[in-house]
């Protein structure tokens, strides 16, 4: 697990998956499939799906606890406010020994850059939302998401997985 390596790699996820659109359908397939891939890999994930900063879905499997939620939301706001995934920016602070807090002075009450929030982009760049998940350990929380996000944008999942 290369810092640089991973680092660039979350950059490429961030610059190739990108949505033609994305509504409120678009961010209900995103969460019924993540529900789907958890079930089927007997994994228990809380799973949230935002657009425009409100909640469209939402699921805590049976085996997670309130504290997976509240995960969800402390990586989840680390993610709406840098549009970066949380685990690109856990791993960029790792690599320059820092940390939210004395980075930018957010209280780590409120802010994760654990992995398991990627920023949610339509073609053109702008960020619409996040998609989050919380339960397993970080680096596979997010490629968690990432594989379903590469499915859903017709990107093979080689090309941008974690090595």
């Amino acid at each position: 697990m290369d810092l640089e390596h991973d680092i660039a790699r979350i950059a490429q996820q961030e610059r190739r998956l990108r949505f033609a659109s994305f509504n409120e359908d678009a961010a209900w397939d995103v969460g019924t499939r993540l529900r789907a891939l958890a079930v089927a890999r007997d994994a228990a994930v809380t799973i949230e799906v935002r657009l425009a900063r409100q909640p469209v879905f939402f699921c805590a499997m049976a085996g997670t606890s309130p504290a997976n939620a509240d995960w969800a939301r402390r990586k989840r706001n680390t993610v709406e406010l840098l549009s970066r995934s949380s685990y690109g920016v856990g791993r960029s602070l790792e690599l320059e020994g820092s940390s939210l807090e004395a980075r930018m002075g957010l209280p780590t009450r409120d802010y994760a850059s654990h992995g398991g929030s990627v920023p949610l982009f339509v073609t053109g760049g702008s960020c619409v939302g996040a998609v989050t998940v919380s339960g397993l350990p970080q680096r596979d929380d997010h490629a968690l998401v990432i594989e379903v996000l590469a499915a859903l944008c017709g990107v093979p999942l080689a090309e941008v997985a974690l090595a």
